[in-house]
């Protein structure tokens, strides 16, 4: 069967790439934990979400050698089963190498594909729609879900540039970035495909979109899925007055990672603080970050913690049930 856009509903949780104690270290080999893997994917399923991504940036897709890649997706794949779908993250820096690299994970059972552009130079709108175009070929019938942020891949894809995706019938989604110029990519797209915004922005997303504003993503879903099954629950039922108030106890939680809460130095810093993020919320035992990205100001790591140790209130306060 086809996986639609229609298929995308409810939170898509990104999974982090738990990692072995020697992790940081550049002779290490097999660096992915799989054993904290299956127990984490475990605990996010069992918990009620459906929808799994994995490598993007906290998940390490950059630092994973093709093998770790593999392992990694093949055990998030089995721990699913038949419960939901699982994309993975696939990017890399060169259209033949992603689709490789794709060819091997659908191999291993993942339902979909994760995909961000390749960055080592920005892609203009007719590079974007190529790549996407050069992917579903390569790969009919396996959906994409986009990867859509202006700091990692070196700009933002256009309204423009979404309109004509949306022709493509393998993108159904794209996680975005927010802000004010999802609602203006939504109009571009239309019922095509899903715009995906962050957990915390669905709330409103969902009250301008009311038809199409069906589903977020999370980047806490290993901190604990309980306060996103009770937000995915008040969103789909159109409480957007109790979806406000989870959502804005999530921003909270969040805001503590954001070094003076800039954006932009997060992403400087965003595998490291994941790592820590982990630590404070208690549930997954994340390992050290890859190299080279292993050094953070600890002022920076401690808002991660600090993070993590607010969101595990926030699993006592919104338990999901």
């Amino acid at each position: 069967m086809r996986i639609t856009s229609d298929d995308i509903r409810g939170v898509l949780g990104i999974l982090p790439t738990p990692s072995t104690p020697d992790a940081d270290h550049w002779a290490a080999e097999a660096t992915v934990d799989l054993s904290s893997t299956a127990d984490m994917t475990e605990m996010v399923v069992s918990g009620g979400i459906r929808l799994l991504l994995t490598n993007g940036t906290f998940g390490e897709g950059a630092t994973l050698t093709g093998d770790e890649h593999e392992a990694f997706t093949a055990t998030v794949v089995d721990v699913m089963g038949s419960r939901g779908l699982v994309f993975a993250g696939v990017t890399t820096l060169n259209t033949r190498e992603t689709i490789s690299r794709a060819r091997r994970l659908v191999a291993r059972g993942a339902h979909g594909l994760f995909l961000g552009r390749p960055m080592w130079m920005a892609l203009d709108h007719a590079a974007i729609v190529r790549y996407y175009a050069d992917i579903a070929e390569a790969l009919p019938s396996v959906p994409l879900i986009l990867y859509d942020n202006h700091l990692a891949f070196k700009g933002k894809i256009s309204s423009a540039t979404y309109a004509e995706l949306a022709k493509n019938r393998a993108v159904i989604a794209s996680k975005h970035i927010g802000g004010p110029s999802i609602l203006e990519d939504q109009r571009a797209v239309g019922s095509a495909m899903r715009l995906l915004p962050l957990d915390a922005a669905w709330p409103s997303f969902a009250e301008a979109f009311p038809d199409l504003g069906v589903a977020c993503w999370t980047g806490n879903v290993a901190d604990g899925p309980e306060p996103l099954i009770a937000l995915e629950k008040a969103v789909l039922s159109r409480d957007l007055e109790r979806a406000r108030h989870i959502a804005a106890r999530m921003s909270w939680a969040q805001s503590a990672m954001f070094p003076g809460g800039s954006l932009e130095v997060f992403s400087d810093y965003n595998i490291p603080i994941a790592h820590a993020r982990l630590e404070g919320s208690g549930l997954v035992r994340s390992g050290p970050p890859r190299p080279p990205y292993i050094f953070c100001p600890e002022a920076y790591l401690e808002g991660g913690r600090e993070t993590g140790r607010r969101w595990k209130a926030l699993r006592t306060e919104f338990p999901g049930t």
